[in-house]
């Protein structure tokens, strides 16, 4: 790339002998391949410096920052997470600004006020335990005010719902359920 450029860029002065096997030829291979190298590496630092634009390096080291990783995998969501811890500050004490910051880190999760001092965490998306608790469980708790009590709840397969959905033991028996797998069989909202 910038071999032809300087090419370009030297050829109308006509005192250089450009023709390929010179001197001035392999000169100019010599600078524009370490030209091409600092370029490249010059797009990759412009990449991983912004946030919105980092895919490996700018977001590791921006993790490094915050005392916990999040539970996001992808760039994308890594990206995110990034963007939402960072908006955390003296303000971000409302519910919706909790949910935000802890949707931003990857976690399905949503944060309702009880009163009293009183946080309820709880996985819409999620029947049971969600994969992971332990650490999703230390990110938000290092995300939220600490003068909170926090609970976390669990969405589990009541009674109501099975006599509702119309389960019987056989029905039960037939899908080869475990106490632990019907539990969490919550049937689709309609």
């Amino acid at each position: 790339m910038y071999e032809g450029y300087l090419r370009a860029l030297l050829e109308p002065l006509g005192v250089y002998d450009l023709e390929t096997g010179t001197i001035n030829s392999a000169e100019l291979y010599a600078l524009g391949t370490g030209l091409d190298a600092v370029g490249g590496r010059l797009d990759t630092v412009e990449r991983e410096s912004l946030t919105a634009t980092a895919e490996d390096e700018g977001l590791a080291r921006r993790e490094a920052l915050f005392a916990r990783r999040s539970a996001a995998v992808t760039p994308e969501a890594r990206r995110t997470a990034i963007a939402a811890l960072l908006q955390i500050d003296g303000d971000s004490l409302t519910p919706a600004d909790i949910d935000r910051t802890i949707w931003g880190c990857g976690i399905k999760a949503q944060a309702v006020e009880m009163g009293g001092g009183k946080l309820r965490v709880i996985f819409p998306e999620v029947a049971g335990i969600p994969e992971e608790f332990e650490r999703i469980r230390d990110i938000i708790l290092d995300i939220l005010p600490c003068h909170l009590d926090v609970e976390f709840y669990f969405r589990y397969l009541t009674w109501e719902e099975c006599h509702a959905a119309g389960f019987t033991w056989q029905m039960v028996e037939d899908a080869e359920h475990t106490w632990e797998s019907f539990q969490v069989a919550i049937p689709p909202e309609e």
